[in-house]
């Protein structure tokens, strides 16, 4: 089963510094129809002005990955961690016991983020922070995995819930799997380009809600990017 959930039917608002669009529930926006996708509980589609982002404000038991899709965004917390993390690139928070955190593009222009919430497996855990450069080497190879709880994926960024998060590039004319085990779900969003998965077309920002497929083959009809969450 797979439900295509194009970008303009999504929830949002524009706050000026601030042009957002919910894939889920959130803030001002709500779907009882569209509440999560497994433990996927957010998958926000943020565009920050330059000079502006999100002041410090506080999270608890929840992991919290960043895409970035153009541009930066600046981290820092509570805890005294800061970091840079550019695009094609992801930043992990888990919020755990919680942890107070800003978010700001410094940069000079447009900042382009994916923000994926995913509800934890375990609940009062140690709050932490951490962010990884991948090698855009990687990409052109199917999907890379790039923040996993699952333990055969040790090299990624750890998150503390059964899920992964993959990314892949995919030039016009190739075609990448992605095996889904027995009982799991994903949700798949090209961050650019047009695609086709398993049959079905989808452009950039639009979703793709997928269930009961053993393998989901995805294909660029024009150059793109795109990032998948694999969820129990």
């Amino acid at each position: 089963m797979l439900e295509l959930r194009p970008f303009t039917t999504l929830g949002g608002a524009d706050h000026g510094w601030l042009n957002a669009h919910h894939h889920f529930s959130f803030a001002s926006y709500h779907d009882q129809a569209r509440m999560n996708w497994g433990n996927l509980r957010v998958w926000n589609d943020d565009e920050i002005a330059p000079g502006t982002g999100f002041p410090k404000h506080a999270h608890q038991d929840m992991e919290i990955i960043t895409y970035v899709r153009e541009g930066a965004i600046s981290h820092q917390d509570n805890l005294g961690n800061k970091g840079r993390t550019e695009a094609g690139d992801v930043q992990v928070m888990s919020a755990g016991t919680g942890i107070a955190h800003s978010e700001y593009n410094h940069e000079s222009t447009l900042t382009r983020i994916f923000q994926i919430w995913i509800m934890p497996d375990e609940r009062g855990a140690p709050p932490s922070w951490g962010a990884r450069p991948f090698p855009k080497g990687e990409r052109g190879e199917g999907f890379v995995t790039l923040a996993s709880g699952r333990s055969e994926d040790a090299s990624s960024l750890r998150i503390r819930a059964n899920a992964r998060l993959v990314a892949a590039s995919l030039k016009a004319g190739e075609t990448a799997e992605y095996a889904l085990d027995a009982q799991r779900k994903a949700y798949l969003v090209p961050a650019s380009g047009v695609i086709e998965v398993n049959g079905l077309r989808a452009v950039a920002r639009d979703g793709v809600a997928v269930a009961d497929e053993a393998v989901l083959r995805v294909t660029a009809i024009e150059d793109s990017e795109i990032v998948l969450v694999d969820v129990a």
